[in-house]
């Protein structure tokens, strides 16, 4: 057997696999926006979920809620706001929620709606504003947003793809998606507390993705991490696309008294 043409044949592999374009970070991007409904997931107004979230303090559960969240985009009117409106209703009988707006959010209970303390919002705007989920549908047009692909490894054993998002005040949120169907499944991010002077590392994993209505996938499991403990964990019992919600669930009840924000 002659064996004379194999290094040619190997080295024109290996010419053709040094001739491949690298992709560029918008085009994997542009992949999972494809993945995630396309102009579907891009244009929707609201999202119902319903299903069960559990709080943690260093990995033991500190509390559980079942919820009932109504949510609705807005344009995005300036980088320093969030284009979102989030009522949550929670207990068995829905009779004390949350609520946020783009600039605010309340807890609101029989006695009255509380503003949320300034480290309670500030966690509120960190989390939603570095949510992968929340870039792709109301950031992507952003100025100064950049999307750099930083290559392909190995994820809890799934072939990942991973992207660094980056805004213009370089935020960088890393987001791992999975190679077979370009979802996101994995971020990170790091934030420096002006208070303690300390950096900290956060982690989200989505999981469980479903057609939530008109093609739009959405994740039905999402973990958040901080600082390597466990901190938050949703399980959705059903996700509903553009359904229309109820009147007046984005404002603050009639007549319902202010509370003083807790110090």
């Amino acid at each position: 057997m002659c064996l004379c043409g194999v290094p040619l044949a190997l080295a024109a592999a290996a010419l053709m696999v040094a001739q491949t374009p690298k992709p560029t970070g918008r085009q994997m991007i542009d992949k999972t926006l494809a993945a995630l409904g396309g102009d579907r997931f891009a244009q929707m107004q609201t999202r119902l979920t319903t299903g069960r979230v559990y709080g943690f303090f260093h990995d033991q559960i500190s509390g559980r809620e079942l919820v009932k969240s109504y949510v609705r985009y807005l344009p995005a009117s300036s980088p320093k706001n969030l284009a979102i409106e989030d009522r949550q209703l929670l207990g068995k009988k829905q009779d004390y929620s949350n609520l946020f707006t783009p600039t605010a959010a309340w807890d609101i209970t029989f006695r009255g709606a509380r503003p949320f303390s300034d480290e309670d919002w500030q966690r509120y705007v960190r989390t939603t504003r570095n949510d992968v989920l929340y870039i792709l549908r109301c950031r992507m047009q952003e100025p100064g947003m950049q999307f750099e692909y930083i290559g392909s490894d190995v994820y809890v054993s799934r072939h990942v793809e991973i992207v660094d998002i980056i805004d213009s005040s370089d935020q960088v949120v890393r987001v791992y998606l999975d190679h077979n169907t370009m979802l996101p499944m994995h971020e990170t991010y790091t934030w420096f507390d002006e208070t303690t002077r300390e950096h900290n590392d956060a982690a989200v994993d989505y999981d469980k993705y479903r057609d939530s209505g008109g093609g739009v996938m959405w994740p039905f499991v999402v973990e958040r991490h901080r600082n390597g403990y466990k901190v938050f964990q949703m399980f959705a019992d059903s996700v509903q696309i553009d359904q229309p919600s109820p009147e007046g669930i984005f404002d603050l009840p009639a007549g319902t008294p202010v509370l003083k924000p807790v110090q």
